[in-house]
């Protein structure tokens, strides 16, 4: 009983701990678990507990969301692996190979806007003289307000 204890202590950090080590602040956790990204346990003073193997789901989270994924991608990619035992190296290997396709054209739409970027922001403003070749009679605003063109490839846009 003593060593199931001890297991039990070592294997559940608290939302502190995992903040810490994470360098996740709890806030954001909290709003992890809200959306089903994480999951963690109540003590019986009601305070969460997560087990070790949620620092690799946030690790995977931030990885995804640094290259432009949206939360519900990544809930979509984290739902698929298994509940029952911590993720292996060929569960996140399989993960990442089938973002590859996204991943390549995140960098194609930022090279786009790294060549582009001296010439017109996309904004609709007109200001600028090459404007016209980009949004001639601001065909843009029927779009909606904001910055049309630097939203390609986000989903549900243009």
């Amino acid at each position: 009983m003593a060593e199931d204890t001890i297991l039990s202590k070592d294997h559940w950090l608290s939302i502190g701990e995992i903040a810490g080590r994470s360098g996740v602040a709890a806030s954001a956790l909290r709003f992890y678990e809200e959306q089903g990204l994480i999951a963690s346990r109540r003590t019986s003073g009601n305070q969460r507990q997560y087990q070790r193997s949620t620092l690799r789901r946030i690790a995977f989270i931030q990885a995804a969301q640094r290259v432009g994924l949206a939360l519900a991608e990544i809930k979509s990619a984290l739902d698929s692996l298994p509940d029952d035992r911590t993720p292996t190296r060929a569960d996140w290997s399989k993960l990442s190979k089938s973002w590859r396709t996204r991943l390549d054209e995140r960098i194609a739409e930022l090279e786009r806007l790294r060549d582009d970027l001296d010439g017109c922001i996309g904004c609709g403003c007109l200001s600028l003289q090459r404007c016209n070749l980009y949004n001639k009679a601001d065909r843009l605003a029927e779009r909606g307000p904001g910055a049309r063109i630097l939203n390609v490839g986000i989903p549900g846009e243009l």
